[in-house]
């Protein structure tokens, strides 16, 4: 009964409304990556990724959100975790070729899944916090809001994945998005919040930079690899 009366009061409904939105404005470079990640898999196996991906990611958000607030005071952490993300992108983007060499034996499902949940341990830090602010400490709001997020993320990593498979482009766009990504993580650290405030440009240009250097290492793993068969030839 308490239950149904907490789903009865309009601040509750609200604040869920407010958390599910601002999951669906920041689940989008979620499915980028689910879907990228997910790819190479045969068609089984790449629900199962989505699922267990989607699933995890959220149950981390929801331990992140504990956490978050300290964790972004950590200084080079987020540096960390944008050169992180510069080396999961550049990863994906070269397995594209190499997934048309060597079929689906490239991936697999357990690397998918902990591929998702790196690139979203380190892309939900900051996105937890407006989270967290939307809940005002509420647990159940919390959960709920995070949990109810999950189909939103499956749909959006399904549909995306047809639209790689339909449009090829969309796998590099999606590379330089991680790249991007990861390039104004490295800018958001501590260590340079001084700098980036005088420096309005810093983020602009890291983000930048960022899908930059995702793209153009991706393209040197690829040429890389190619040239392995014409050396042992």
């Amino acid at each position: 009964m308490d239950f149904l009366q907490t789903f009865q009061n309009p601040d509750f409904v609200v604040g869920l409304l407010k958390i599910i939105w601002i999951n669906i404005l920041l689940s989008g470079d979620n499915a980028v990556v689910i879907a990228l990640a997910a790819r190479g898999l045969p068609p089984e196996q790449q629900k199962k990724a989505i699922f267990f991906g989607s699933g995890a990611a959220v149950v981390l958000r929801i331990g992140l959100t504990i956490v978050a607030a300290w964790l972004l005071e950590l200084q080079g952490l987020q540096i960390i975790g944008g050169l992180l993300l510069l080396w999961i992108g550049a990863q994906l983007l070269a397995d594209e070729e190499e997934g048309e060499d060597e079929g689906h034996d490239h991936s697999s499902l357990l690397t998918a899944v902990r591929t998702i949940l790196i690139a979203d341990l380190v892309m939900s830090l900051d996105n937890v916090i407006g989270v967290a602010a939307a809940a005002k400490g509420d647990q159940l709001l919390l959960i709920l809001g995070l949990a109810i997020s999950i189909p939103l993320v499956i749909f959006g990593s399904s549909m995306m994945i047809k639209m790689m498979e339909r449009f090829p482009v969309i796998i590099t766009l999606g590379a330089a998005l991680i790249g991007w990504v990861g390039g104004e993580t490295v800018a958001s650290d501590v260590l340079l919040r001084d700098f980036a405030a005088e420096n309005h440009w810093l983020h602009m240009a890291a983000a930048t930079a960022g899908a930059v250097i995702v793209l153009a290492w991706g393209k040197l793993i690829e040429l890389k690899h190619q040239s392995k068969p014409a050396e042992e030839a």
